[in-house]
């Protein structure tokens, strides 16, 4: 049995009092839900003060993206092992913010992928197609070849130890969501195309759906066999639109 997860992407976004305000509101909601992970992962400069606001509720955090260096001469970079040193749990790769606006590879995403379990984090791995490669009939074989690079690089068996994110790039801070049974298709398609190479990993790995998940669509689309939570983004910000999801993946 998979366990559920809810997963906030706070993005660019917050204040150190908006920070300390967001914990606060749902932490009541996330340490009465047992059987739902809940995890937020804010930007950089905040994951000391979530540290401190998580430690003594169920609250996980991660980080938005990491380096493939541990240190030295990247400035702007923040490593897997200062992040891992705060307490984080996870960290995302392949956000299709960070592919389209960073200009990151499949290559590139693998190995950050290598890097953050490398470093005892486990790795959230995003993956989706834009509405072009929908409306083309591209999706299966996009997510497919997205999963690959990393599997290329670091094996079948790494996917055990991480989750996958499948995030529809149309679908991301447009409002649109994807229906319950769009979503359930591709996730379905995700985990026989990973049955293929190993049932272990396709039993066992937590795949989410991101893409404007909100309050109002979190249980119809965590009632679906193969959406183990969501990546939430804008509505990660909002106490009551989370807490809503958190009850949604109950």
């Amino acid at each position: 049995m998979r366990t559920p997860l809810v997963m906030g992407n706070w993005k660019l976004n917050g204040t150190k009092e908006s920070v300390s305000a967001l914990i606060k509101g749902i932490e009541a909601a996330a340490d009465s839900a047992k059987n739902v992970e809940v995890v937020v992962c804010p930007p950089t400069i905040f994951i000391e003060q979530v540290a401190n606001l998580v430690a003594d509720n169920s609250i996980e955090f991660g980080a938005q993206d990491v380096s493939t260096n541990v240190s030295g001469a990247f400035t702007g970079e923040t490593s897997p092992v200062m992040v891992k040193e705060f307490g984080a749990k996870y960290s995302l790769v392949g956000h299709s913010e960070r592919r389209q606006y960073h200009n990151e590879t499949d290559a590139v995403v693998a190995a950050k992928f290598v890097a953050i379990q490398a470093n005892a984090l486990v790795p959230v791995l995003c993956i989706g197609e834009t509405l072009e490669e929908r409306e083309t009939d591209k999706t299966f074989a996009v997510v497919e070849t997205q999963l690959k690079a990393v599997i290329d690089v670091a094996g079948i068996d790494a996917l055990e130890n991480s989750v996958i994110a499948y995030e529809p790039v149309w679908a991301i801070g447009t409002g649109k969501v994807a229906s319950s049974e769009q979503a359930q298709d591709v996730h379905a398609h995700i985990r026989t195309w990973l049955a293929e190479q190993s049932k272990v990993v396709a039993a066992k790995v937590q795949i989410l759906y991101g893409g404007s998940v909100k309050a109002s669509s979190a249980k119809e689309l965590f009632a679906q066999p193969d959406i183990d939570g969501g990546l939430v983004g804008g509505a990660a910000l909002l106490v009551e639109e989370f807490v809503g999801i958190i009850e949604g993946a109950k």
